[in-house]
């Protein structure tokens, strides 16, 4: 893994349907993700992510799902390459979960933060390791856009319309922030992977 002192980039990654949605109208329904998340597209683009990232920062939901499901995947038969990689990743992997209702942690390797989302950043920033990975909590990746501690941006846009739900991006974040495009790609079914880095 990749480590760095003193300049670890924070790194957040989200799902977004085509008209902008990060969870359909019953937050629950994750069936329209499915056939698009094992895309080779998406798994290459979780991938890239996950390998210079020593840290992984969920909010209480998030990790609920992905550490009751993910580790799971190590060992199932058929299980892709990837995402085998990604599951032991995550297991292994230091995880900081922001939680107001968790006194201790279920998981192993995982330290429970009831502390705004900026200073957990900044605790972690001023610490060793690679990448600060945010996997797809919404509530933690809206925060550190409204305080401009995003480095890296990564989305994949899946090509179909949910018609409501929940965004990610509402109105109020800091005005002309600009990104530069750093990698692209598109994949079966026509999902797309975007990483942008923030331009200070």
């Amino acid at each position: 893994m990749t480590q760095q002192t003193g300049g670890r980039r924070v790194v957040t990654n989200m799902a977004l349907s085509l008209d902008g949605h990060y969870a359909a109208t019953d937050p629950m329904d994750m069936g329209w993700v499915m056939p698009y998340a094992i895309t080779d597209v998406a798994r290459d683009h979780l991938t890239n992510l996950w390998e210079p990232a020593t840290t992984a920062l969920l909010g209480r939901v998030n990790a609920e799902g992905f550490l009751g499901f993910w580790p799971t995947v190590i060992g199932m038969e058929g299980a892709d390459p990837r995402d085998e990689g990604f599951a032991r990743w995550l297991v292994e992997s230091e995880k900081v979960v922001l939680s107001s209702t968790l006194d201790e942690a279920p998981w192993e390797r995982t330290t429970i933060v009831n502390k705004p989302t900026d200073e957990v950043i900044a605790d972690l920033k001023e610490s060793d390791g690679g990448d600060i990975l945010v996997l797809s909590s919404a509530s933690v990746i809206k925060a550190l856009l409204a305080a401009d501690q995003v480095d890296r941006l990564a989305l994949t846009v899946f090509p179909v319309f949910l018609g409501g739900g929940r965004r990610l991006f509402d109105d109020g974040l800091p005005a002309r922030n600009t990104w530069s495009l750093v990698s692209q790609a598109a994949g079966e079914h026509g999902t797309l992977s975007l990483v942008y880095d923030r331009v200070r």
